[in-house]
């Protein structure tokens, strides 16, 4: 098959997904516009639309390419699996993506094609992380009355909290690995619990 015009060029799009991430961490849905994503990008505003047709398309597309997503873990162990969690959440939120993440746990539920795409993703992210919690209390590695939600709020939220309180100014990444972070978290939580 024969394809009319020229290939795309990938790294094109991909700085045009990096412009619209970072328009959308900085200023939300409602600033968020084809004509700034293209400047961001340094393209011009017809190679957007040629490649997207509504920004609803091209932030969705931008978000599914370059942010992390949290997903299922089996390591083998509690501890292992809980780490990897915690790896994965401080790379959401601490990395160069951030921003656009913390936006859409914001606002997802008001943007029109991306709350249906973000509320399926939340809801197998959370299934997920139960699942780790509920196979370490069926290897009897936590007591069986442990809350599983309060257990991923502890994880989640602690992962979450040290990914924002040591960012530095501009949004830079904080300077601990996150798996040693993840560590150090998960650690400190299952000696607790146990």
């Amino acid at each position: 098959m024969v394809s009319s015009g020229r290939p795309r060029d990938p790294e094109v799009d991909r700085r045009i997904a990096r412009a619209a991430l970072d328009l959308f961490g900085d200023a939300g849905w409602a600033g968020f516009a084809m004509e700034t994503v293209a400047r961001r990008a340094g393209v011009g505003k017809a190679s957007l639309y040629l490649r997207w047709n509504s920004k609803e398309a091209l932030l969705t597309d931008a978000l599914t390419a370059s942010l992390p997503h949290v997903s299922d873990v089996d390591t083998g162990t509690l501890h292992g699996d809980l780490v990897e969690l915690a790896t994965q959440v401080l790379e959401v939120y601490a990395g160069p993506a951030g921003r656009a993440a913390l936006r859409l746990m914001l606002e997802a539920a008001t943007i029109p094609g991306i709350a249906e795409h973000y509320g399926a993703t939340r809801k197998a992210q959370i299934e997920a992380a139960r699942g780790i919690v509920r196979r370490g209390i069926a290897r009897g590695e936590l007591p069986a009355a442990t809350s599983v939600t309060l257990l991923l709020n502890t994880v989640i939220g602690g992962a979450m909290m040290h990914a924002l309180t040591t960012q530095a100014d501009g949004g830079a990444a904080p300077a601990t690995d996150p798996a040693v972070q993840a560590r150090r978290l998960v650690g400190f939580l299952l000696t607790t619990v146990r």
